[in-house]
């Protein structure tokens, strides 16, 4: 019989990073003479992959600027990440829900849109890498709202759709787990407003608040 498949989102879900992909975001900005945009507006994207996300920061620049733009980024986050003090850090609750859920019977993946490399940084930084038994990033997978990190992790760990779940922080995640035909639940504390989780899915209803952290939303 299958277990419980548990598919975490990382920004905005597991480790709140905002602030670095602000930061390298508005230097990549400015390597292309362009002003940087606040941080709402980047936050909206957040999940997106990268070239993706930046047509959505920047709609008038051409394939090559896009291009130049994600080059720029990646470039500024290998250098904020290598800078003495940086963190992402996980939050409130965060490590006592994956210790619990590991600890029973279900097996915890991540779906991304950070790459592997990161995505790997960021687990060890914080312990969580032995925790996890499919790691699904934009490297190994078409970006989201595709439903391609889901259904590869599926077929890794040998779940079912009926028994695997996501949990995300976006709109996009929530999307992703409609296109895959599986649950989801919208977490409140992360990049999108929890009423935006709602809206863009008519299969999306509230579910009670209780006492697990994860009370927002549920999908299916």
């Amino acid at each position: 019989m299958s277990r419980r498949l548990v598919l975490f989102d990382c920004d905005g879900t597991l480790v709140d990073s905002q602030h670095v992909i602000h930061e390298a975001m508005s230097f990549a900005f400015l390597d292309h003479g362009l002003s940087p945009l606040p941080r709402q507006d980047v936050r909206r994207v957040i999940g997106l992959p990268l070239d993706t996300a930046i047509a959505r920061l920047h709609p008038d620049g051409s394939s090559e600027q896009v291009t130049g733009l994600a080059r720029s980024y990646k470039e500024a986050f290998v250098q904020l990440r290598q800078r003495v003090g940086h963190h992402e850090p996980l939050f409130d609750g965060m490590r006592e829900v994956i210790e619990t859920l590991d600890a029973g019977d279900a097996l915890l993946g991540v779906v991304t849109g950070k790459g592997s490399q990161g995505l790997a940084m960021v687990l060890a930084q914080h312990g969580l890498t032995e925790r996890f038994v499919t790691l699904q990033t934009a490297d190994t997978a078409p970006g989201k709202p595709d439903p391609g990190m889901v259904n590869q992790a599926i077929a890794e760990t040998g779940a079912t759709p009926a028994k695997t779940v996501v949990v995300g922080d976006t709109t996009f995640d929530m999307a992703m787990a409609v296109a895959a035909g599986v649950p989801a639940i919208g977490v409140a504390w992360g990049y999108h407003p929890p009423d935006h989780l709602f809206a863009p899915h008519p299969l999306v209803h509230p579910k009670s608040p209780s006492s697990s952290p994860f009370s927002t939303c549920h999908v299916g």
